[in-house]
């Protein structure tokens, strides 16, 4: 098996999180995203969407999709569970889970995609060009004001996200709020029940994937 992706990039980092919390190693594969190597003819034989993360599977399927590879991982190798051990347990970590994608990740990635200069003319991921719309970066930042203060709520009722247990949705969250802090948004100090999960979640030997 093959991870196609590269350092720096959030998404690659929820899977490679996800590795790491269940003892896996698997080679990787740079594509480097800042000199367009997503966009060539040979990744795109991997990927017609022109994103990493990429699995490649012994056999030759190409699983993209941060969310995907870790369901692939979760069921190839369920210990310990990340993504729940029953119907109830699996339905809610998928709804929170998502909460953390919507209202966090791709709020940053909204803010960030029209703002920054080398993604102009790359409003959204893909092999279709879209310009920067600056009024959605200023929507973006206003959403990740409101998801630091989703996440003081949550982390002031729950250990994590989900529930009593650590799962992809910690996973989601935490990606999404340094992802956020990289860009300039940090949450404010008066949220201390996040500050907590998110010294909790950083002492965890995965954090430093």
């Amino acid at each position: 098996m093959k991870f196609y992706a590269n350092p720096t990039s959030p998404s690659p980092k929820r899977v490679r999180m996800f590795l790491a919390e269940k003892g896996l190693s698997v080679e990787e594969v740079l594509v480097d995203t800042t000199k367009g190597q997503h966009l060539e003819t040979n990744f795109l034989a991997l990927n017609p969407w022109a994103t990493i993360p990429v699995l490649e599977l012994d056999d030759g399927t190409c699983i993209s999709e941060a969310i995907a590879c870790c369901r692939y991982l979760e069921e190839a190798h369920p210990e310990p569970p990340l993504m729940g051990r029953n119907p109830k347990e699996k339905a809610v970590i998928a709804m929170w889970e998502h909460r953390m994608e919507w209202d966090g990740f791709l709020a940053v990635a909204e803010m960030l995609r029209n703002t920054v200069d080398r993604m102009k003319g790359r409003g959204l991921t893909g092999t279709s060009n879209f310009e920067q719309i600056p009024a959605l970066a200023e929507r973006g930042k206003k959403r990740i004001t409101i998801f630091h203060d989703m996440l003081e709520a949550r982390c002031s009722e729950s250990g994590f996200i989900a529930g009593d247990t650590f799962t992809i949705a910690d996973i989601t969250a935490f990606i999404s709020l340094e992802f956020g802090a990289a860009a300039g948004l940090e949450p404010p100090e008066r949220l201390s029940n996040l500050a907590r999960w998110r010294a909790e979640i950083k002492d965890r030997p995965s954090a430093g994937n």
